[in-house]
């Protein structure tokens, strides 16, 4: 027997499930654990965050160990639960019997089978009775085989028609049952003509849901490779740059985006944690750090009718603190909200901006928002705020005039204060007379 007896599952950064093409989340629970009780030796997997799909049950551990999976094609058998006086007082139980290898694990293709118990301990999330109805009918639904379409009934009978081939012959319309058949001939009759009619948008569904599947390839592709690797493949084999490429993506949408009704009371730390996949490739677009209403468009913009409230965004963005995650909420002096990714640098930026105001012209006119704005390819509400960060930091000074903010070198630390009528002949001051000088003549 293996030690693994689950195959492992791949996950986000924010250790989200990564989901296969057509795959869509319906169900989480808490605090569950996952054992076999008939093989003992098989270890059990202890208390983590069980999340039911259209393909597979996810078990994600509490810790930072690797995510298992049970893939709902070998699931043979789901057993009902039995109700009685002792299960009252008892953690509640879901069983049901998988096929499994010779080796002991888990496989669509085994040849013996086992029977596998999720113990729920948790008292967050839905009732364990609806996690079982929604496992039923995921697993009745069968979505990971293809879907076969089957021919309509027909009401008329073949027959053989001695040397011509086969023939057809109608019923003849008699009585109440000619009726009905009759009544049913025409439905079916429209039932045809509604098919030929949509047939062209089924095609186009089709090809929709082809090009979903493949945006989706694409997302993980960009969000899990090396940067140049990665863009050098993908512009190399479809023809169009990086950002391209991200623009798509983000109008293909979330193909699962959380929903209170699948996470429950888990609904604000699986949407954190999808956010936070989510804003990844916004934030490498507009350079280490966004706007938080910005995100707010975007990010319900993705999730297409399963729109969220501000309010529901900003505990998201909260309870990154608590999460392993590359990206944080900030909040400036002013009031105004950004997500940043946690490797941004602030030095690189006031170094920017110090190689901006130091050009002649601006040593002589000073630099506003919209000036840094198209230096650090930002908006300019983001580049007054670093602006207003870099002042704080004695880097820069401002003049406000009716004109609106202009911003310039910060001197003071020119100045002797032993000495305050001493002129330097080298560093800022120096560069500041001879700029001014030049303009004056």
């Amino acid at each position: 027997m293996s030690k693994m007896w689950l195959p492992v599952a791949e996950l986000t950064s924010s250790r989200r499930p990564v989901l296969n093409p057509g795959e869509v989340e319906s169900c989480l629970l808490s605090s569950v654990d996952i054992l076999c009780e008939e093989n003992p030796n098989l270890p059990p997997f202890k208390s983590g965050l069980l999340t039911l799909t259209t393909h597979r049950i996810l078990f994600i551990p509490d810790t930072l160990s690797n995510a298992v999976a049970i893939p709902l094609a070998a699931i043979t058998h789901i057993f009902s639960s039995n109700k009685s006086i002792k299960s009252m007082f008892a953690s509640p139980r879901v069983r049901f019997q998988v096929t499994i290898t010779g080796e002991g694990s888990v496989d669509k293709n085994g040849s013996r089978s086992a029977v596998v118990t999720l113990v729920c301990r948790g008292k967050s999330g839905p009732d364990p009775d609806v996690f079982v109805g929604k496992l039923w009918e995921a697993w009745r639904g069968r979505a990971w085989e293809a879907s076969s379409g089957g021919a309509g009934s027909s009401q008329a009978v073949m027959v053989q028609d001695g040397g011509s081939g086969v023939g057809v012959f109608k019923m003849p319309v008699v009585g109440v049952s000619g009726i009905l058949r009759k009544e049913q001939e025409m439905w079916e009759s429209t039932d045809k003509s509604l098919q030929d009619a949509f047939q062209d948008l089924n095609a186009l569904m089709s090809k929709a849901k082809e090009m979903v599947m493949l945006a989706e390839k694409m997302r993980q592709k960009l969000l899990s490779g090396s940067a140049s690797q990665s863009s050098a493949s993908t512009d190399e084999e479809l023809g169009t740059t990086k950002e391209e490429m991200q623009d798509w993506l983000l109008s293909v949408g979330i193909a699962s985006p959380v929903t209170k009704e699948a996470a429950g009371a888990l609904y604000h730390q699986q949407l954190s944690r999808q956010l936070a996949d989510f804003v990844k490739i916004p934030i490498e677009r507009a350079g280490g750090m966004i706007n938080l209403i910005d995100v707010y468009c975007l990010f319900n913009r993705a999730r297409g009718t399963e729109l969220i409230s501000p309010d529901d965004l900003l505990q998201a963005c909260t309870l990154w603190e608590k999460f392993d995650v590359p990206v944080m909420l900030r909040k400036f002096d002013s009031g105004v909200m950004v997500i940043q990714n946690k490797s941004h640098s602030d030095e690189e930026v006031f170094a920017r901006i110090k190689s901006l105001v130091l050009k002649p012209e601006a040593l002589r006119m000073g630099v506003s928002a919209s000036d840094a704005a198209m230096t650090l390819g930002i908006a300019p509400a983001m580049a007054k705020e670093h602006l207003l960060s870099a002042e704080s930091k004695g880097l820069l000074c401002r003049d406000v005039s009716p004109d609106g903010f202009r911003f310039y070198i910060s001197l003071f630390e020119e100045f002797n204060g032993d000495d305050m009528y001493i002129v330097k002949e080298y560093g800022n001051y120096a560069a500041w007379v001879a700029a001014n000088a030049i303009s004056s003549r």
